[in-house]
């Protein structure tokens, strides 16, 4: 059913003949994106609330790119999405204006196996505020967080505990909804950085439990632009940093400034294309959820379905391609009976190689990938290789092929014996 031809079709960059795995860092733009941002700055490019033509035109699309965002997400209304620069941007928004609810001497509780845009803006907000941050280990042999650990730190009756999805860096699926659940039972309110999960699967904030997650559009095909969600009550009573004569009333009240229309209308046509593999290519997905959604949100929920059933084949081959590496170390979780539980982002080393120099020999030839740390900071101090350079990332998406993983995993035989 998931005809990749057609698929990669819809996504000029891949024209070009290079192999992207680069995609943890940021996914390859679809047409429709593309498309639609052009028309918004030919057609209807004005600013917020204007009396003319052009301007009702833009407000008409962002409310329908919010309202595809919800039904992405499966939150319960379209005030419930706020735009913003990026989910960096908005997390610091968030924490400050969470912050003015918090004490000295309050608890939040962060993750080592974060991104740093869900760690920094919560400890910056703990330093201001005098809050006592308690940190969750996780296990570095399989690069699972460690459950234990997390409930040492929320024995503390934390106000706030940031969790990601999934892993930028190792690639590995938290437990949100039972995260979620013994967060709440231990009365803190829950963040979830889902960046890196957004492009690998279906996700739903109603059945996770969490009071806000956080999204950016350019991990799933779309532009650069961040998306906070937040239950509609908790949103509506945060104290907004904002301008004065901008609007008291969600979302607009924590949107500071004019939002980059142009990017939510890429948005807008990502939705299009994800409403069409949903519509086309995933059929045997309709049964989980007909029952539950409807229109274009079942349409997203069996897209990302799909997706996921694809690139389950895609990760397995890009984790052989990997392990048969002469003289390689991968991080993270190798058991393939456990294979359900990561997304396929694979970070590894080179025996004798520094990973710079790993990604500049893939780079020519062709391929490509991130080495460092993406930002997992915490993540690169804990497995011992921050120091001496972090770890190559290799990432795959729905419009990669197993054509380019035996590519790749050639051009790593090659570098080891070149």
């Amino acid at each position: 059913m998931f005809d990749i031809a057609k698929i990669r079709h819809q996504f000029p960059a891949l024209h070009g003949g290079a192999v992207f795995l680069d995609n943890p860092g940021g996914t390859q733009a679809v047409k429709n994106c593309m498309d639609r941002m052009v028309e918004y700055m030919i057609d209807t490019n004005a600013n917020h609330k204007g009396a003319f033509k052009t301007s009702r035109e833009s407000d008409e699309m962002i409310l329908k790119a919010r309202a595809s965002m919800a039904d992405f997400l499966n939150a319960a209304r379209a005030e419930e999405i706020v735009f913003g620069q990026n989910m960096t941007s908005l997390t610091f928004h968030l924490s400050r204006s969470l912050g003015r609810r918090f004490q000295p001497g309050d608890e939040i509780v962060v993750t080592r196996l974060d991104h740093d845009a869900n760690i920094s803006p919560w400890l910056l907000m703990a330093e201001d505020r005098g809050c006592v941050v308690r940190w969750v280990d996780f296990h570095p042999e399989d690069g699972t967080l460690d459950l234990d650990s997390l409930k040492a730190a929320l024995a503390g009756k934390p106000k706030l505990l940031a969790v990601g999805y999934a892993s930028n860096a190792l690639g590995t699926i938290n437990p949100v909804t039972d995260i979620a659940k013994l967060a709440h039972e231990a009365g803190a309110l829950v963040f979830v950085d889902a960046v890196h999960f957004a492009p690998h699967g279906p996700i739903d904030v109603r059945a996770l439990g969490c009071d806000f997650l956080a999204c950016s559009a350019y991990k799933f095909f779309g532009p650069h632009l961040g998306i906070l969600y937040g239950r509609y009550d908790l949103l509506d009573g945060l104290f907004a940093y904002k301008i004065r004569p901008s609007s008291n009333h969600l979302p607009e009240k924590l949107e500071t400034g004019t939002q980059n229309h142009e990017a939510i209308a890429g948005l807008y046509g990502t939705f299009d294309y994800l409403d069409w593999v949903g519509q086309h290519f995933a059929k045997d997905q309709a049964a989980a959820y007909d029952k539950t959604f409807q229109g274009r949100a079942l349409h997203f929920k069996q897209a990302m379905a799909a997706i996921r059933a694809y690139e389950s084949e895609l990760s397995l081959a890009l984790f052989k391609a990997v392990r048969e590496t002469p003289s390689v170390t991968i991080y993270g979780q190798t058991d393939e009976k456990k294979f359900a539980e990561r997304v396929p982002t694979y970070a590894f080393r080179i025996k004798g190689l520094t990973p710079r120099q790993v990604a500049e020999k893939l780079d020519a030839e062709g391929i490509y990938v991130w080495d460092g740390n993406y930002y997992a900071l915490e993540v690169t101090r804990r497995l011992g290789v921050e120091d001496s350079g972090g770890m190559v990332r290799a990432g795959a998406v729905h419009y990669n092929t197993k054509e380019e993983i035996e590519k790749f995993g050639k051009a790593l035989h090659k570098i080891q014996h070149g």
